[in-house]
C-alpha cells in the first residue's frame, strides 16, 4: 500500500477522471472531428441490440469425398512415375475414406506396400489384400483431425466475410462435428448478410469433355427429372442439391470420373429458365484457394467483371493446365455453376485471370460481381453451408432487456446502499463512494476493452454490485475488532486494512480464476458473463482497498473523526 497521502490521492482522482473519459462517449456522441482520448463505446451483444443468429450445416463428407477422389488420382499417378507394378486405383464407392488398388496378381502387393511405407505411413493403413486387390482406409486420427480442419476453416472464412461486411463483435463458433453457430449483433439487412455467408465462392477450372454425346446427355436429365418428379427450382430444390441429384441418377450414363455442371443461357433471366448442361471433368487441380486477390475491373464494354491474381503455385498450374488441353475448352466453375467456357488457344503462364458475367443490367451486374470479389477475396468455403436454424431478434426485445438490466441493477445498488447505511452507518458512506466509482470504473474498462456486453454480463455487473461492497464488509469488521481490544481508530483503521487484505485477495483471485476458465472454455453468453465478473473483480479490489482507505484517512485527519465499535 502506498503511504504518502497525496500519492494516493492523485492516483484516486487520475483513475476517476480516465474512467470519466473513457465512459462519455457512451452518452455524449462525438463526431470523428472533436478531439477526445477516446471515442469507443461499450458493444452491445445479439441479446441486446438484435441482430441475426444462423445456426450452418457443413458437408463435411462431401468434402472428405473430394479428397479421397484426389487421393486416388495422385497414388496412381505416382506409382506409374515409381514404377510400381498394379492395375488400376479407384475409390470405394460405398465409403468416402477408402481407396482400392486393383492389382495384376499377388506379386504387385509387395512393390505396393513399400511404396505406401515410404510415401504414406502415417496417413493410410492397409485393411485387406483379398479378391486382387488392396484395400487403404485412412487412419482415424487423419479422418478426425481433416474434418476439425474443415470446420475451423469454414468458420475463418466466414469470419473474414463478415469482417469486410462490417459487423461489429460477430460471434462464430463451432457446435459439433458438423455445425456452426453464426451470431451477428446490429445486422440491419439480414438477408444480403446471409447471401455472402452462404455463398461458397469455390473457384474452379474444369476441361470440357467435348467427345461425349450433349444430346444424349440432355436427354438423360430429362429422363431423370421425369422419372424423379423433380427439376431446378421445383419445390425450393436449390442449384446445389439439384445438381448433386441430377449426377447421381445418372451416372451410368457418364464417362468415368465427370460430372454434369451448368450455365445459365445468355437470354434466360435466372438459371431455372435457362441451363446449358457441360460435361467436365469431376477433379480440378486449379482452385481458388491458390488466388492472391480479387477485385471488380472494366471489360472490353466498360462491363463490370471480375478480376483474380494468382500465387507462384497457382500460376505454375494455371499454364500446365491450358498448355496440357490447347485446343480444348476450359469452363470457369463458379460455386458450381459454369460462367464462361473459352476455347485454350494456347498454354497461359499468366498471374491473372477473369470472369465475365454478362448481365443486361449494369447495377445487377456490378452488384454481383462485387459479391463475387468479396467472396472470393475472403477465402473459397471448404465444403457447402446447410442453413439449419435462423432466428432474427428485434431491437424492440434489446431495448426490453436493457431495461430489465437497468431496473435490476437500480435495484440491486440500492439495496446495497441501504444495508451498508443501516448496519456501518457512517463507514457505509465510504464504502458507497467506492461501489460508484467501482461501477464507473468497470464501465470504463468494459469500454476500452471493446467487450461484448450481453444478458449474461449485465447479470455480472448486477452481481458485482453485491459483491462490490464484500471486501468493504470484512475490512470494517476487523477495524471494529480492533476496537474492541482498545485500539485507537487510527491504529485500528490501518491494522483492519491490513490483516483484512490477505483474505480480500484470496476470495477475489479464487473468484478470478474460475472466470478465466469460463473465458477459455465458453462460448458466447458464457464468456461475456466471465469478462464482466472478472473486470468487476479488479476494479472492486481497487475501490475497497485503495480508494476507500484514502477517504476515510482523508475524512479522520480533516475532521478527527472517530467510529464506535457497537
Amino acid at each position: 500500500m502506498i503511504e504518502s497521502m497525496r500519492a494516493r490521492i492523485i492516483i484516486t482522482l487520475a483513475t476517476v477522471v480516465i474512467g470519466l473519459a473513457w465512459i462519455l462517449p457512451n452518452f455524449v456522441d462525438f463526431d470523428k472531428k472533436s478531439w477526445w482520448p477516446s471515442k469507443d463505446k461499450i458493444v452491445y451483444g445479439l441479446d441486446i441490440q438484435g441482430g441475426l443468429h444462423l445456426v450452418l450445416g457443413v458437408d463435411v463428407e462431401e468434402v472428405m469425398t473430394e479428397k479421397t477422389l484426389r487421393l486416388a488420382k495422385n497414388i496412381d499417378a505416382d506409382m506409374k512415375k515409381e514404377k510400381v507394378a498394379f492395375n488400376n486405383v479407384e475409390v470405394n464407392s460405398e465409403s468416402n475414406v477408402e481407396v482400392f488398388i486393383n492389382v495384376n496378381g499377388p506379386s504387385d502387393i509387395p512393390g505396393i506396400q513399400s511404396y505406401l511405407k515410404k510415401f504414406y505411413v502415417n496417413t493410410l493403413q492397409v485393411t485387406s489384400t483379398e479378391g486382387g486387390k488392396m484395400t487403404l482406409r485412412y487412419l482415424d486420427p487423419v479422418i478426425t483431425n481433416y474434418k476439425s480442419q474443415v470446420i475451423e476453416q469454414a468458420i475463418e472464412v466466414i469470419r473474414n466475410r463478415v469482417d469486410e461486411y462490417g459487423v461489429s463483435e460477430p460471434s462464430i463458433s463451432a457446435q459439433g462435428d458438423s455445425r456452426i453457430l453464426v451470431q451477428l449483433p446490429g445486422v440491419k439487412d439480414s438477408a444480403r448478410a446471409k447471401e455472402l455467408i452462404h455463398r461458397t465462392a469455390r473457384l474452379d477450372f474444369r476441361i470440357v469433355n467435348e467427345e461425349a454425346d450433349l444430346e444424349v446427355i440432355f436427354k438423360s436429365i430429362k429422363e431423370a427429372e421425369e422419372k424423379g418428379g423433380y427439376s431446378l427450382g421445383k419445390d425450393g430444390l436449390g442449384y446445389a442439391a439439384y445438381v448433386k441429384r441430377i449426377n447421381k441418377d445418372i451416372q451410368d450414363k457418364l464417362p468415368k470420373d465427370h460430372l454434369v455442371l451448368f450455365q445459365k443461357s445468355p437470354n434466360a433471366a435466372k438459371l431455372e429458365v435457362g441451363k446449358i448442361p457441360y460435361l467436365v471433368q469431376r477433379q480440378s487441380s486449379l482452385g481458388g484457394d491458390l488466388l492472391n486477390d480479387a477485385y471488380v475491373s472494366r471489360g472490353q464494354y466498360n462491363e463490370p467483371e471480375v478480376a483474380f491474381n494468382f500465387n507462384v503455385e497457382g500460376r505454375r498450374l494455371f499454364a500446365e493446365l491450358t498448355g496440357n488441353n490447347v485446343g480444348k475448352k476450359m469452363a470457369i466453375v463458379l460455386d458450381q455453376v459454369i460462367q464462361s467456357a473459352p476455347n485454350i488457344q494456347g498454354k497461359i503462364d499468366s498471374a491473372s485471370a477473369r470472369i465475365t458475367l454478362g448481365s443486361s443490367n449494369y447495377q445487377e451486374t456490378m452488384n454481383e460481381a462485387r459479391f463475387i470479389a468479396t467472396a472470393l477475396r475472403a477465402g473459397a468455403l471448404p465444403a457447402k453451408l446447410e442453413q439449419l436454424e435462423e432466428r432474427t431478434v428485434g431491437p424492440t426485445l434489446g431495448a426490453d432487456s436493457i431495461s430489465k438490466g437497468k431496473t435490476a441493477g437500480m435495484i440491486a445498488g440500492v439495496m446495497v446502499i441501504f444495508f451498508m447505511l443501516i448496519w456501518y452507518k457512517s463507514l457505509g458512506v465510504f464504502a458507497n463512494i467506492a461501489l460508484s466509482i467501482n461501477l464507473l470504473l468497470m464501465l470504463a474498462v468494459l469500454t476500452s476493452l471493446g467487450a461484448t456486453l450481453t444478458l449474461p454480463g449485465v447479470a455480472g455487473i448486477v452481481l458485482t454490485l453485491g459483491m462490490a461492497v464484500d471486501a468493504n464488509v470484512i475490512i470494517f469488521e476487523r477495524i471494529k475488532e480492533e476496537l474492541r481490544k482498545g485500539a485507537k481508530f487510527q491504529v485500528a483503521m490501518k491494522d483492519g486494512y491490513g490483516h483484512a487484505f490477505s483474505a480480500i485477495f484470496d476470495a477475489n483471485i479464487t473468484t478470478a480464476a474460475v472466470c478465466v476458465v469460463l473465458m477459455y472454455f465458453g462460448t458466447g453468453a458464457v464468456r461475456g458473463f466471465a469478462v464482466t465478473l472478472i473486470c468487476g473483480i479488479a476494479t472492486s479490489m481497487f475501490t475497497a482497498i485503495f480508494v476507500s482507505r484514502t477517504l476515510m484517512e482523508i475524512w479522520v485527519k480533516k475532521f478527527n473523526y472517530s467510529f464506535s465499535a457497537k
